[in-house]
Formats: structure tokens, sequence, C-alpha cells
């Protein structure tokens, strides 16, 4: 079982980069041991700010710096980040077209025992509605690392969402295909299936568990790993859902605006097929482990399986 997050492995690309690169900097509000950014603190101090607990600043003085040339890297735990400093986020950063790069920690339900006010189900569409901004939910620490070796080469916003503990590797170091802005298929890519899953984020390793009991059952499955949220890559969406008699997508958020609202509407205007959104309910969350929370709501490779069978 892996045992690195995704957000070390943030921590992990940016040290590899800021030796060379002195315009990388790094941010906290508070959370820096939360975000695992403790060893770029101790190695590059030159190149952080520490903000406390202040998440309006620290996304104002990112833009700052962004400014000035800088390539400021903002942390802070997700339902925080997406929230307090919305405004921030909406005028500094998108309006501004201002090249900072919001890292949204501990994503989703990673706080499930802390209860709603810890809770980020509404990230997603929050930032999805501002221009500009483009909105991301890597699934393993190898595609984080592409990603932010990716976003370290251009100028414009970004929202990255990861969670707070290891997720098993999808991915490897020899097998990790990677284009900006284009989803991954990770099974049966241009072949006609019973189900296409779309999903994000920490949500992917359950859906591959799901293809694997239904295709075992005599149910084919694509299964594509939409970590670019917003831009949306409709062109996958839309082969997906062609080769398929539904859609099922799977996400850790909201049933409202986030990637199953967005596939649902490009499926119906370009290939209208029955789409299934399955997610975190219109609800106060319960509270638990992520684990608890996950298999109460039926988002497990198990959860999944029976929805779509159920659908069938």
């Amino acid at each position: 079982m892996n045992k690195i997050p995704n957000r070390q492995a943030i921590c992990q690309t940016l040290l590899k980069y800021a030796e060379k690169d002195k315009s990388i900097f790094a941010l906290c509000s508070d959370s820096r041991g939360s975000a695992g950014m403790s060893p770029f603190f101790q190695q590059f101090p030159e190149q952080t700010v520490e903000l406390g607990i202040a998440e309006q600043n620290l996304v104002s003085i990112a833009a700052g710096l962004a400014s000035c040339g800088k390539k400021p890297y903002a942390f802070s735990p997700a339902c925080f980040l997406a929230s307090r400093s919305y405004e921030q986020a909406k005028v500094d950063c998108a309006y501004s077209n201002t090249n900072v790069k919001l890292i949204g920690i501990s994503g989703g339900v990673s706080y499930g025992a802390l209860g709603m006010s810890h809770h980020s189900a509404q990230d997603i569409a929050a930032m999805a509605a501002l221009p500009n901004m483009r909105v991301y939910l890597p699934s393993d620490r190898f595609q984080t690392a592409k990603l932010i070796e990716a976003l370290l080469q251009d100028e414009k916003p970004a929202y990255v969402r990861v969670g707070r503990n290891p997720v098993e590797d999808i991915y490897s170091d020899e097998a990790c295909p990677f284009e900006l802005n284009r989803a991954t298929w990770l099974r049966s890519r241009a072949q006609t299936v019973r189900v296409a899953l779309i999903t994000c984020g920490e949500m992917v390793c359950p859906a591959l568990e799901a293809a694997g009991l239904l295709e075992r059952e005599g149910i084919s499955v694509s299964v594509l790993d939409m970590y670019c949220v917003k831009p949306l890559d409709k062109a996958a969406v839309t082969e997906a859902a062609q080769n398929a008699d539904i859609v099922v997508t799977v996400e850790e958020h909201s049933p409202y605006g986030g990637l199953g609202s967005m596939v649902a509407q490009v499926v119906g205007e370009c290939c209208p097929k029955r789409v299934k959104c399955l997610s975190l309910p219109d609800a106060p969350v319960i509270t638990g482990t992520s684990a608890e929370v996950f298999a109460h709501y039926g988002l497990t490779g198990r959860g999944i399986a029976k929805t779509v069978k159920e659908l069938l």
C-alpha cells in the first residue's frame, strides 16, 4: 500500500525545481504540516511565507507575488480556501488572470470526523464558476507530480484539490500518461461497453475496483480519469458516452455543480444518454473517517458496482 499522500508529492515536486527556480514560492495559512510542506519551508525559507490563520491574506499576497513575477503556490485546507478566500480567488486571481496556484489540501471529507465545517463538498462548483480558474483533482501521487510539473510551466491561475491520506497507486513512474487538460483512459477506450465510469480524484480507485467487479459478472465497463474537471475534456466525455449504454459519474462532492453536472451537460448536448451522478448528498455529511463516509454513501468499489447493476 502506498504511504505517500498526494500533498507530499506536491512538496517533492516543488523541492525538485525550487533549487534552480528561485521564483517558486510556497505560502501557508498555519498549515505547513497539514500541507506536507515542512521540508520546503526548512530547505527554502527565503521562498516561503507563513500567513497564520488568514486565508484571505494568503491568496491576496500570493497574487501580489505573482504580479512581481513569482510562481506562488498557496496551501490551505480546501474547506477554507474555497470559502473564506473566495472573493480573493475571484478578484485577485481569476479576474486578474494571475499566476497563482491554489492548493486545497485535505479536500472532500478528509476531515470527516470534524463535520460539515471542515468538509469541502462545494469547492469544485465554486472554483469552476470563476472565469480563468482551472480546477484539477489528481488521482494519485504520480499524476499529482505530473500535474504540478505542468503547472510550473504556465502563468494561469488554477485550483488543485488533494486529499489528506495516501491513496492507492493508479499509475507508476514508468506508466503515467499525462497531457494537461486531457483525461486519461484507464479501461476500454474505443470499445462498446455497457457502462462508462467517469471519475476524478480519490474516487478513481474505487471506480476501478467497481469496474473489475462488474467485468467479473460480464458487464463491460470503460473508466475515464477526468482529473481536469475544468477545463473538462469534452471530447473524451463524448467518446465515452457514445460507446456506452449509460454514463455514471463518481465524485467526492455535492451533487450540484461538480463533475457529474458538467458531464451531464456535455452528454445532453452532444450525445444524449442516461447519466447517473454518484456523489455526496445534498445534506450535511455524516461524521466519521473518510472510509466510513464513503461506505455510508456507496462511494466504494462494491457500492458503485451495486448501483450500476441496479441501473442496468
